[in-house]
């Protein structure tokens, strides 16, 4: 029996996958290129097991699928996703499928698709997120490439994806690069929403004095509220956690230096590209990358002291929640500023609401927040997210206590890079009259770069040092 689907890559990822779409009652073909993971991923499937067909040669592989085919590419970005494609379109017909579903960089897949385009050989590109829970039992999806390759297998997408209610949390996006385009920003954001917590934890513990159990408790109860969230929880639960070998609190145990695979890097480096400000998610990157140079910290710890100093002040842990609050509201507003931006610069009419209403469930950022979110761009597509009235209203209320945790911060040492970033994009974004004319004036002056002035329309003046230069 034809499979209706096949796989290729059974990593952590892969392998997750594959059981979700068998599950979902999918007959599927996969091929690994070590034969031997593949005879031994078969054999652990269980039930699952008389779904799934085992191939070892991709001649095989491609065999073991009913035509028109459908392949899914499971493997490392880059590189390997062009060689695997090169390696099976010879032995695919013109109107089979090949879908990259790994963290591809977007540009990688505008090229593919533009590649496939011209041949007249159908390619998906699609973001995955939810990790490997989220392969395995329902992840975001976000689709990208010709919109008929996405409604023939849509059924299947949409059947293994996470649900919010009935609604499956998988769409298509656009053409060409687009899905891949909004999960890199998804990731961008997810760096920036952690990034936040993990400041707030610090402020607690360093600024507090505040137990890693203390904490805990508090993020559980930021979960009962506004703040609920998938990263709120999991951070509660590794708060609350102990280490097997030592009895300590685990966080006192993991070694404070932050790993990356580039999606947040690619989210900052291209909104820098689209001139979009995304200044949390800079900061949330920039972070990641002081971490790792821990033995310079160190010796600057020994130069300078250990910063951190006691905060005395009452009340804060209420001014943290509302720090927490802002900044993700003004984070979320750079990032579906910037999936305008894009959109409008490679044509891809992005459904911001449908961005919004895919984040729900299934994928790392996901929240009761993203659902007033979905609201607000559906009845105020065009306006900044902090602008639209639902978010308006909650800034008012809790920008007070970002501002005033970010000075605390400052005061006692305690870095906070994306807060404070949160913070100036809010007032930049609140200040009709700021101080770029001072800049234009500099420019002017040694650049003879001309300026816009006040009280005309005019664009190409010059201030009186022109005239001095003379």
């Amino acid at each position: 029996m034809s499979s209706e689907i096949g796989l290729v890559g059974l990593g952590t990822m892969g392998a997750a996958l594959a059981l979700n779409i068998a599950e979902n009652g999918f007959d599927i073909a996969v091929y690994n290129r070590t034969a031997s993971v593949t005879t031994d991923f078969v054999a652990g499937a269980g039930e699952l097991a008389p779904r799934l067909t085992a191939t070892e040669t991709l001649e095989d592989f491609v065999g073991a699928l009913a035509k028109p085919r459908t392949v899914i590419l499971m493997v490392p970005a880059g590189g390997p996703v062009d060689g695997m494609i090169e390696a099976l379109r010879p032995l695919m017909d013109d109107e089979d499928l090949i879908i990259d579903a790994g963290n591809a960089n977007f540009r990688d897949s505008r090229r593919r698709a533009q590649e496939a385009e011209a041949t007249g050989k159908p390619f998906l590109g699609i973001g995955v997120s939810g990790g490997e829970e989220g392969a395995r039992h329902g992840p975001s999806i976000m689709g990208g490439g010709q919109k008929a390759a996405w409604d023939r297998v849509s059924h299947i997408l949409e059947a293994i994806s996470a649900k919010f209610g009935d609604t499956p949390c998988a769409t298509y996006m656009g053409t060409d690069g687009a899905g891949h385009f909004v999960k890199t920003v998804h990731n961008g954001i997810e760096y920036a929403d952690m990034q936040m917590i993990a400041e707030v934890y610090g402020l607690m513990r360093d600024g507090l004095g505040m137990s890693s159990d203390e904490i805990g408790t508090v993020f559980e109860q930021w979960n009962e509220g506004p703040l609920k969230s998938y990263l709120i929880e999991i951070s509660g639960k590794v708060a609350k956690a102990t280490d097997p070998k030592t009895g300590k609190p685990m966080l006192d145990i993991i070694l404070d230096r932050a790993g990356q695979k580039g999606t947040g890097r690619w989210t900052a480096i291209e909104a820098l590209h689209a001139a979009a400000p995304a200044t949390t998610i800079e900061a949330a990157v920039a972070a990641r990358n002081l971490s790792a140079r821990l033995d310079e910290r160190k010796q600057g710890e020994d130069i300078f002291g250990a910063a951190p100093q006691k905060i005395k002040t009452s009340g804060l842990i209420d001014a943290i929640e509302d720090a927490l609050l802002a900044g993700k509201i003004a984070c979320y507003a750079q990032g579906f500023g910037f999936l305008q931006s894009a959109s409008d610069e490679f044509g891809w009419g992005l459904p911001m609401s449908e961005v919004a209403r895919v984040w729900r469930e299934g994928c790392i950022i996901r929240s009761t927040m993203l659902d007033d979110m979905a609201t607000a761009l559906t009845e105020t597509p065009d306006l900044n997210l902090m602008f639209a009235p639902a978010f308006a209203a909650r800034l008012k209320d809790s920008h007070m206590g970002l501002r005033k945790v970010v000075a605390e911060a400052a005061m006692a040492g305690v870095a906070a890079p994306a807060l404070s970033a949160a913070l100036s994009y809010f007032d930049t974004m609140r200040t009709g009259r700021g101080t770029a004319n001072m800049i234009q004036g500099q420019r002017d002056f040694f650049g003879a770069h001309g300026f816009e002035r006040t009280d005309d329309d005019t664009v190409d003046n010059h201030g009186p040092w022109a005239m001095n230069a003379q």
